[in-house]
C-alpha cells in the first residue's frame, strides 16, 4: 500500500560504483549490478533529510541495461610509492525510485518537528531542484543527477524480461538512532538480503524484515543539544515557517 508521503524520482549518472562495504578490502573495487538499499537511502538523504524522520526505499526500477567497465585507478597511497588498482564501474545508469518517510521515534526531543505536510512538500521541491547536496552514485567520483518522475512511466530495458536473482547482497546499516526497539540500540549492524528483479522492478524489504544480520561494532546514539546542533531551536519554534523557506 502506497504511503501518502511517497516521493518518486529518477536518478542517473555516467558511472556508478555500489560496492560491498563489509568485504571491501585493499585497493580493488567491484560494483554490485544494482544499487543497494543503503546507497539509494543516502541519495535521498542528500536530496532532503532531517533527524526527525527516516527514509524508507520501497521500490526500484532499472531503466538501462546493466553494463560494467573496468578502469585502472591510482588511489592515494599514504605510505608512498605508486599503486595501481582496478575499479569496475556500472556505466550509463538510470533508475526510477519510490520511497517514503516515517517518524524517527528514537528522537523524542524533535517531536515538535513532526509536520508531515511540511517535510513532504520540501522533499518534493528539493527533488525538483536536484537535491540540497551533491548526489553520488555509491562513491564520490560518480556524480549523480536527480529529477522528478512518475514511477513506472516510460520504457525500461528490462520490461517483460522476466526474473533475475542477484544472490546475497548488502542491504544497509542499522544505526543506533534508527534502531527498532531496544535490540540494536547500542550497536551498528549490517543487513543482508537476496534481491530479485522482475521485469526491471525490485521491491525492497524493510530493514526490520532482513533476517541476515552481522554486528559490526558498538556505537552510541548521538545526542542533540545546544552545544553540538545549532538548529535545535528550529524544531521548537517556528519550524513550519523555517522549513517552508528552504
Amino acid at each position: 500500500m502506497e504511503k501518502e508521503n511517497t516521493v518518486e524520482f529518477m536518478v542517473s549518472g555516467r558511472y556508478a560504483l555500489f560496492s560491498d562495504p563489509i568485504n571491501r578490502m585493499g585497493g580493488e573495487k567491484l560494483s554490485y549490478q544494482i544499487p543497494t538499499y543503503q546507497a539509494l537511502k543516502g541519495i535521498l538523504e542528500s536530496v532532503y533529510w532531517k533527524p526527525t524522520f527516516i527514509w524508507y526505499i520501497d521500490e526500484l526500477r532499472v531503466m538501462n541495461y546493466i553494463k560494467t567497465q573496468s578502469q585502472g585507478i591510482r588511489p592515494i597511497n599514504y605510505t608512498g610509492g605508486n599503486t595501481l588498482s582496478i575499479y569496475s564501474y556500472l556505466v550509463d545508469v538510470q533508475y526510477q525510485v519510490k520511497a517514503h518517510f516515517e517518524w524517527n521515534y528514537n528522537r523524542p526531543e524533535l517531536e515538535q518537528d513532526r509536520n508531515e505536510n511540511k517535510h513532504y512538500l520540501i522533499a518534493k521541491r528539493m527533488i525538483k531542484r536536484g537535491g540540497r547536496r551533491d548526489i553520488f552514485l555509491g562513491t564520490r567520483e560518480c556524480q549523480g543527477y536527480v529529477e522528478p518522475c512518475k514511477f513506472g512511466e516510460g520504457e525500461g530495458k528490462y520490461d517483460n524480461y522476466g526474473e533475475i536473482s542477484f544472490g546475497l547482497m548488502f542491504h544497509g546499516f542499522d544505526y543506533p538512532d534508527e534502531a527498532c526497539g531496544e535490540v540494536g540500540r547500542d550497536k551498528m549492524v549490517a543487513r543482508l538480503w537476496v534481491p530479485i528483479m522482475i521485469d526491471g522492478y525490485i521491491r525492497f524489504i524493510r530493514p526490520d524484515e532482513c533476517e541476515i544480520k552481522r554486528e559490526l561494532a558498538a556505537m552510541r546514539m548521538k545526542e542533540f543539544n545546544e552545544n553540538n546542533f545549532s538548529g535545535l531551536k528550529e524544531f521548537e519554534e517556528g519550524g513550519e515557517i523555517l522549513g517552508m523557506d528552504w
